[in-house]
């Protein structure tokens, strides 16, 4: 009897060990349509599917209404227009946390604050509030005693990094390291919070399609890449996109900060330009994910993290703005109908097979990349560049690269240290090679070469030391 209670004590603890390995998932809720089913309705869709944790935007009043009881974990985000009040005046901050966080915990589970979103990238130059707006929240926090069960933190993307390839380079832009990278780092050390990032491998797939294969890029199976700097293989590039950001934070000291994955997704479709928007890789990409998720192990250089990710996003939004990728990310329909089946819990996965087949163009066109080696076309009949207006002045130009080099999906790799591009080493030329790869990336389509004012369009092939600049992709 004493060995079949040790033996059951031990596939206890097992047990408990093995689901401890495990990551979490949970999706965004935006709601940019005018479509959408009501927040009660929403919060059933949720608990059918098994989600458990959601992330929405804002601090709506009835999303958090109808969250109350359901036993969904909740993170609610302080926009960045309110980032300069929250960061100048304690008593908005407060007033913020009473009205949007206490007033509804813990009937509605809020387990975390995200204070602004993508921050670096904002236009509106917000960076320089960030981090007195996230103490500021903290401190409201700890006078509702809430600090402890409620964390902060501030999602980062991928765009604030320098240096992403290999993931052993990883390394923060130098301009934002001691400005607001190491003062978050500090932040979420002293209060016990995660790094909060947003991983879109389907943007490096886009831009760089002819070297990145799109199995690799859809988690299938692959013989997998050898990171040149530390040896490790990767097989799947979001693996390798989130080892970049734990080694930027090694490089920096801060190895004990975890990370959650605030926004990663695939869209369902796009415009004929955004390679490898379908159906069937948005089922693949996300399937996979979750999968890899779900059966536990970190990355290979964090092989015992465990990762928690929001699918990005619940349902299609047919008011965005931009490319017509941005209103097909959804998981569902607004009729609640799932875009493609995928499972998203454990349970689920038992009898989930990744049926998607590779399309790696939009709709049923196929594409073939150039056969060039370096996949660009250096053809010059007829062509037209994008370069930066020397004149818009240092903030607008900055502004404009970070943008192109982050959402906007530029190959900026011949730009960074070392690379072809890198001399000259000034904001002009990285920018004028920037705002081009984007142009070139939109198939030079009209109004593709503005950045606000900061770029305009010319016929000869612009001098920049000895770089070349691309006149397709």
């Amino acid at each position: 009897m004493d060995y079949l209670r040790a033996f059951i004590f031990l596939v206890l603890i097992l047990s408990a060990i093995s689901l401890s390995e495990a990551g979490s998932i949970g999706v965004n809720y935006g709601r940019i349509s005018d479509e959408l089913p009501s927040a009660f309705k929403v919060v059933q869709l949720l608990k059918s599917q098994g989600i458990d944790r959601v992330k929405i935007f804002d601090a709506d009043p009835a999303v958090l209404k109808a969250l109350s009881g359901s036993g969904i974990r909740v993170t609610v985000d302080l926009p960045n227009e309110m980032l300069f009040s929250a960061a100048k005046r304690p008593s908005f901050a407060a007033t913020w946390v009473k009205r949007n966080v206490a007033a509804y915990h813990p009937s509605t589970q809020i387990e975390s604050v995200a204070v602004g979103n993508e921050v670096f990238v904002d236009p509106h130059n917000t960076t320089k509030y960030l981090i007195p707006a996230m103490r500021n929240i903290h401190k409201a926090l700890v006078g509702y005693n809430l600090h402890s069960s409620i964390k902060i933190s501030s999602p980062l993307a991928l765009s604030a990094l320098q240096n992403s390839y290999p993931s052993s380079s990883g390394s923060f832009r130098p301009e934002l390291v001691d400005l607001v990278i190491k003062p978050m780092l500090d932040f979420l050390r002293e209060t016990g919070s995660r790094l909060m990032i947003n991983v879109y491998p389907f943007f490096a797939y886009e831009g760089n399609s002819d070297v990145i294969p799109l199995d690799y890029a859809l988690l299938k199976e692959n013989p997998g890449m050898v990171d040149s700097g530390n040896g490790l293989r990767y097989f799947n590039l979001f693996d390798a996109q989130i080892d970049a950001v734990f080694a930027a934070m090694s490089a920096l000291k801060y190895d004990d900060i975890e990370i959650i994955v605030t926004e990663t997704g695939w869209p369902s479709k796009g415009d004929e330009n955004e390679i490898g928007a379908s159906v069937a890789n948005a089922a693949s990409y996300n399937g996979n994910l979750i999968r890899r998720i779900l059966t536990g192990g970190g990355t290979p250089l964090r092989p015992k993290a465990d990762l928690t990710i929001y699918l990005f996003a619940l349902f299609n939004e047919n008011k965005k703005f931009g490319p017509t990728s941005e209103r097909n990310y959804g998981l569902f329909f607004p009729d609640e109908k799932k875009v493609y089946d995928i499972p998203f819990t454990q349970e689920g996965l038992k009898h989930y097979r990744d049926g998607g087949h590779n399309t790696p163009a939009t709709g049923n066109q196929q594409v073939t990349p150039p056969n060039n080696g370096g996949g660009v076309s250096k053809s010059l009949t007829g062509s037209t560049w994008c370069v930066a207006n020397g004149d818009a002045g240092k903030d607008r130009l900055q502004g404009g690269l970070d943008y192109a080099c982050g959402d906007g999906g530029a190959d900026c790799r011949p730009i960074q240290r070392g690379a072809p591009c890198y001399s000259p080493d000034t904001l002009e030329a990285h920018a004028s090679f920037a705002f081009n790869s984007y142009y070139q990336k939109k198939g030079r389509a009209g109004g593709s070469c503005y950045f606000g004012g900061a770029a305009y369009v010319v016929s000869q092939p612009p001098k920049y030391g000895r770089c070349e600049f691309p006149t397709g992709y």
